[in-house]
């Protein structure tokens, strides 16, 4: 009992840290449409970069151990673009009008890409936290790197949830509280790789899982988070932010 809420600790700390990213939104009174548009950019560069170059290989490898080399290139894929399949199905459920207690178009619209993206890193978030659990049950001070480069990753993607929100509704609380649902998946995928999924899981599953949840951050970055940040950021804001989102997500892989 003792091993297990360690790894659960190990895991409820790294999920949490989406909500340091989300403090964002109580450091400023105003968010500026510039600060919006580069925050967004660097939210899909972390996005992208983790999925396409961590993620996405780490599901290929997985299901190489299953599968082989050949078929598993081709489940990796045909997993990578079911999960865009599916977040876009998603996408097409929620309505264009979410309500903005600012009542604009815009607000509505940075609302809904806000919920979109607390929803993709909940997803995304959901495997992590088996993972994390497991390595953390299995030996605690090897997983220990494993939960900081994953703290480190989940602060950008609490910053991705809050300010959009927070920009369209004008609430703290909401940022903080979406923000904080897109980090609880974690220790809840957690629960369940211990109480439940131990048995069942297998490389078949975490392979597929990945692979998924890269083609979900994908969709959302190019579809939600890019465009949205060409169109509040002047000049070569958003790519600056685009750049440097995949600069600090590479140089949190190689430190840890």
């Amino acid at each position: 009992m003792s091993d297990f809420w360690i790894a659960f600790l190990f895991t409820l700390a790294a999920g949490l840290s989406t909500g340091i990213g989300s403090c964002s939104a109580f450091l400023m009174k105003h968010t500026s449409n510039q600060f919006l548009g580069f925050m967004l950019g660097f939210s899909a560069g972390v996005m992208i970069y983790v999925s396409m170059i961590e993620i996405y290989f780490k599901a290929q490898d997985a299901l190489i151990n299953e599968l082989g080399e050949k078929t598993a290139e081709w489940v990796t894929a045909a997993a990578f673009f079911g999960g865009i399949l599916i977040v876009a199905l998603i996408d097409r459920m929620i309505p264009t009008g979410i309500p903005s207690e600012k009542g604009s178009k815009s607000g509505t619209d940075l609302m809904r890409m806000g919920v979109l993206t607390a929803l993709a890193i909940a997803i995304h978030n959901f495997p992590e936290g088996i993972a994390t659990f497991v390595s953390a049950l299995q030996e605690p001070t090897v997983a220990v790197p494993i939960v900081v480069a994953i703290a480190i990753h989940n602060i950008p993607e609490g910053v991705a949830v809050s300010v959009p929100i927070y920009k369209a509704t004008g609430s703290k609380s909401k940022a903080f509280f979406y923000s904080l649902f897109s980090g609880l998946t974690e220790p809840i995928g957690g629960i369940l790789a211990g109480a439940v999924l131990m048995p069942v899981i297998n490389d078949f599953i975490f392979g597929i899982i990945f692979a998924s949840v890269a083609g979900i951050m994908v969709y959302i970055s190019f579809n939600e988070l890019l465009p949205t940040a060409r169109e509040y950021a002047k000049g070569n804001i958003a790519t600056t932010g685009f750049i440097l989102g995949m600069a600090v997500m590479a140089t949190s892989l190689l430190l840890f």
